[in-house]
């Protein structure tokens, strides 16, 4: 029998899992204020990525100084690995949202749980089931229906925007690294925590940021005006601390499955985020894809949850910081 406590903590976890799946879905709306403000696309990340960082390490460093120990494996595979996806995440989401809009980038982003479901045979040798086929065949129909129903007026803008073609490539790519992040937590996260891997992915996504951007011709440019700042401080406070921070107190809460679940809720936000504050709408083909994304990643992470709810639940990683 459940108590009023249990209760209690259960309302709490939900809570928390909502409020990180609505912050992640802030990241969309913020960054296309940046664009209206001069921000160069492919500086935007490292920028976020640096100041989230810092706050992570003065966090660590107050609480759990243990975050900062770790074996020459470990920092390879996070710090490396995980940082090298770190840093596709953060330029390839920039363009997604700048070609595809809020909700477009969102819902490619979405397609990174079935392109896990695909890989995961032979990486993982889990079987692809045809209920897991058939989710992933629905959620990517979503979200080409989610970029072809984008509406509403252009994007206000003081720099060049990426054309479509690239804002959906753009996407697809911030999908591919999400995925490979979640395969790769499978094997580190159990090791060595999510906090700790979520402080040296991002910390080795800055320092390949910091090298790989300069030599492309791209060094990342401080925001140009104090708004852009404000901005940019917002998307580190949010996606990169906030949203973490608070699916992993779900996770403490009610579980991993509906904590990912009940985070599903954040290309939603966004979408309605970019309709009320940038006119950025879908039309009702592109809400229906909308949900169809939505609903068949949740749908996919129930029926992993129970598949598994006589095992131990391991600890989960949100996405790419």
């Amino acid at each position: 029998m459940t108590t009023p406590t249990q209760r209690s903590i259960r309302v709490i976890g939900y809570l928390c899992a909502l409020g990180a799946g609505a912050v992640w879905g802030t990241t969309g709306p913020l960054s296309t204020k940046l664009y209206a403000e001069g921000a160069a696309i492919t500086g935007i990340g490292f920028w976020r990525l640096l100041l989230g960082t810092a706050g992570l390490a003065l966090w660590a460093l107050l609480f759990h100084r243990d975050v900062f120990k770790v074996d020459r494996k470990g920092l390879l595979l996070m710090g490396g690995l995980g940082g090298a996806m770190v840093a596709l995440f953060e330029v390839a989401y920039q363009f997604g949202i700048a070609g595809a809009g809020v909700a477009g980038a969102a819902a490619l982003l979405y397609t990174a749980p079935v392109m896990v479901a695909l890989i995961a045979k032979p990486l993982l040798g889990e079987k692809l089931t045809p209920l897991r086929f058939g989710l992933a065949v629905v959620v990517m129909i979503g979200a080409a229906m989610t970029v072809m129903g984008k509406s509403g007026t252009a994007t206000t803008s003081a720099i060049a925007l990426p054309s479509v073609v690239v804002g959906v490539i753009g996407g697809l790519l911030a999908a591919v690294s999400y995925a490979t992040t979640t395969v790769l937590a499978r094997w580190t996260v159990p090791r060595y925590g999510s906090y700790r891997m979520l402080f040296w992915e991002a910390l080795g996504g800055i320092v390949i940021l910091a090298v790989i951007l300069p030599l492309a011709g791209h060094a990342p440019a401080p925001p140009p005006t104090t708004a852009g700042w404000f901005y940019t401080i917002a998307l580190a406070a949010g996606g990169v601390v906030l949203a973490n921070f608070l699916f992993f107190a779900g996770v403490r809460r009610i579980e991993a499955t509906p904590t990912a679940v009940a985070a599903t809720i954040e290309p939603v936000i966004g979408a309605l985020l970019a309709f009320l504050l940038l006119s950025q709408g879908l039309t009702f083909v592109g809400w229906l894809g909308l949900l169809m994304v939505v609903g068949g990643v949740a749908a996919g992470y129930l029926k992993e949850g129970s598949e598994s709810e006589l095992q131990t639940q391991p600890e989960q990683t949100g996405r790419p910081v």
